[in-house]
């Protein structure tokens, strides 16, 4: 793991959703490789769009948020109130401030150290949006 200079919450809320929603990626692509192996990477792909969108990533943290801590509820609501300047064309404003936050999250996390945490919030935020989806392999 890095050592980052700052505490977590002297980072801008953007900058923790920027590796919030790679280790995300990561983890989600990660997960369709380990149960999927046989599937063509298309297919992957197509997959873990339903997972790293904004409108899964909203999903997702709907699912968790009443089982986050004080702490962890704050740093979601701290990346989802910040004003960004771009929304992308396939979601709405509220899903992709929620997603926002979700990324957040997942980096004030990883810059605290609290990787456990991370990944359990990770492995959640999947399992609920695969269920939700039914995503079917």
């Amino acid at each position: 793991m890095m050592e980052f200079t700052k505490k977590p919450n002297e980072y801008n809320p953007l900058v923790l959703a920027y590796i919030g929603d790679s280790l995300y990626d990561v983890y989600v692509r990660s997960r369709i490789i380990c149960e999927h192996a046989g599937l063509n990477a298309n297919k992957m792909h197509v997959m873990a769009i339903k997972f790293v969108s904004a409108h899964g990533q909203s999903e997702a943290v709907a699912a968790i948020e009443s089982a986050l801590a004080d702490d962890e509820l704050a740093a979601y609501k701290r990346g989802r109130n910040t004003k960004s300047y771009t929304v992308p064309k396939n979601a709405d404003v509220g899903e992709y401030r929620r997603a926002t936050g979700f990324e957040a999250l997942l980096g004030w996390l990883y810059v605290s150290g609290r990787i456990e945490r991370m990944q359990e919030l990770m492995e959640m935020s999947f399992d609920a949006v695969q269920a939700a989806k039914k995503v079917n392999y």
